[in-house]
């Protein structure tokens, strides 16, 4: 019945600043209807997934997280500090991939995932 996720929408405080720190950040260009669209690739996943209240894998004051699958981790971690980005938390490598952890200009976390 689902073929996949038709989108992700927020609302935020600040959209010029939120916009433009996901455009330098995670290189997601924002069209002037202020969002874009995502193509999925051969093998890339989108993993619909809940947590308990209490769960302590992302802050439970944010009831959702952005996990967002990039090709090269070492790649996206070396762009993230020569713009400035610091790591919310440091890597984890486990059976599921290699992660990492930044906060967006609201203070969302959001995961970034190679598998």
């Amino acid at each position: 019945m689902i073929k996949g996720f038709g989108g992700i929408f927020w609302r935020t405080k600040n959209l010029e600043v939120v916009k433009k720190w996901y455009s330098e950040v995670l290189k997601i260009e924002i069209d002037n209807w202020n969002g874009t669209v995502i193509k999925p690739e051969s093998g890339n996943e989108t993993i619909f997934s809940f947590f308990t209240e209490n769960d302590s894998y992302f802050p439970t004051e944010q009831q959702v997280m952005l996990n967002f699958q990039v090709h090269d981790l070492n790649e996206t971690m070396q762009h993230l500090e020569q713009i400035g980005v610091t790591l919310a938390k440091n890597i984890e490598i486990s059976e599921f991939g290699k992660f990492v952890w930044i906060e967006d200009p609201e203070g969302r976390l959001i995961e970034l995932w190679e598998k």
